[in-house]
This record gives structure tokens, C-alpha cells and sequence, in this order.
């Protein structure tokens, strides 16, 4: 099976194909006049045996790419509906706390979703305050902080597990079990998520879906 891309790697992968095109074009410009015949002059059949490997790389870039999960006809409605992360985190909300219950409808305009998501750069549910007693812990940060990279710049491929326990390039997490019915859509071996810094809420962190635009509340447990 082929690996996917996430829109990200895909930007990467297509500069890299323009960079192969250049590539064959300067290097086929200097073929010689002289050497009419390429099968006679063994020099350039030197030069041109690096060119037809540059060829074929950069033809086997679009194949990789047919592969990729570009989200559900839901997701693409999102206010984030090229498959990418948001550009930030949430800002710490000083605003009057809300309470929702578990079963509470996130869905702010026809086509988003039920659940916590981003539209745009606001992050729709995240306005409960730093009082919420969901996200309430005795010992914050009790495994460490995770140093492996948060924000828009790293995109994590899930490779396993389950609300209660998941992980991706051997960093293991748990959904705050309040968050967890938030995320019973999630494809646990096979999603794109980028992980956010929770100003409000000690001891958690923000896994942003990028499939379906949704976040929940998550927490490191480590190595």
C-alpha cells in the first residue's frame, strides 16, 4: 500500500517536482551539438542516464499524491477546508464561562460539525474558562511536557490505540474522558492531527483532527 500525504507533505512534494523539471531542462540543454547520435558518444550517454532517474522520481510524485485523504464532504465545509491545521492556538478566554453538557450540538451553520472545531480562527467550544471542572487536575503535567513539536508546523500521523490510550511516533496520549464521545469519528490508525497548547486548561493539551476539523482535549503520558 502507498503512504498518504498530508497537504503539507504535498506542498513539499510538488516543489520538489517543479525542482526535477528544472533539473531535466538545464541538464538537456547541454547536450552537445556534436553528438548527434547519443548511442555513438558514450559521454552523453552518461549525462543522460542521471536525467531519465530524475524522470522517473519525478513521475512517480503525482501517484503518491492520488492517495491522499482530503476529508469528508463535511470537513471540506469547515472554516480550515484545504485539509490543513489551524494557524494557532485558542487564545485564553476572559470572557463569561460556558457550560455545555455532554450531549450539546457544536454545529454553529449547516454543514459543521456536532462537535468542538475550528472555523476559521476560532475555536468553537473552547470558551469555558479556566474554572472548568472537566479539565480540572490534581497534578498537572505529571508525565512531563511534550517537547516533540505543537503548532501548525507539525502534522502527526495517528498509528493506533483508542480514546483512553493512543499514540503516534512512540509519544502515547489519553482523551480527557469528558472529550471522548467528541471523538468517536476519529480513525485512530490512519488520521492527521497537529497538537495545541491549551492556554485555559492545566495539564492538557488540543488534538486538532485535520480530516474533520474537530479538536479534542488531550493529555501526554509519555514515552
Amino acid at each position: 500500500m502507498l503512504p498518504t500525504f498530508s497537504e503539507i507533505q504535498l506542498t513539499t512534494q510538488h516543489r520538489v517536482r517543479l525542482t526535477a523539471v528544472k533539473i531535466i531542462f538545464r541538464q538537456t540543454i547541454r547536450v552537445r551539438p556534436r553528438c548527434r547520435r547519443v548511442r555513438k558518444c558514450p559521454e552523453e550517454r552518461m549525462r543522460i542516464a542521471p536525467i531519465a532517474l530524475t524522470i522517473l522520481l519525478a513521475a512517480s510524485l503525482p501517484a503518491f499524491s492520488k492517495d491522499v485523504d482530503r476529508g469528508t464532504p463535511r470537513g471540506e465545509l469547515l472554516g480550515n477546508s484545504r485539509g490543513i491545521p489551524p494557524g494557532h492556538a485558542p487564545k485564553a478566554y476572559h470572557g463569561n464561562p460556558h457550560q455545555y453538557d455532554v450531549h450539546y450540538d457544536f454545529k454553529d451553520q449547516d454543514g459543521h460539525p456536532e462537535y468542538p472545531h475550528v472555523d476559521g480562527d476560532q475555536w468553537i467550544g473552547h470558551d469555558t474558562g479556566r474554572d472548568d471542572d472537566h479539565y480540572r487536575v490534581s497534578h498537572p503535567w505529571a508525565n512531563g511536557h511534550f517537547r516533540g513539536g505543537h503548532g501548525p508546523e507539525h502534522v502527526w500521523h495517528l498509528e493506533g490505540g483508542q480514546a483512553g490510550r493512543f499514540w503516534f511516533h512512540g509519544w502515547t496520549w489519553n482523551v480527557a474522558p469528558y472529550d471522548a464521545a467528541h471523538c468517536e469519528d476519529w480513525r485512530w490508525g490512519g488520521d492527521d492531527i497537529s497538537i495545541f497548547n491549551d492556554p485555559d486548561h492545566a495539564g492538557w493539551y488540543l488534538a486538532y483532527n485535520i480530516r474533520l476539523g474537530t479538536y479534542v482535549h488531550v493529555a501526554y503520558i509519555g514515552r
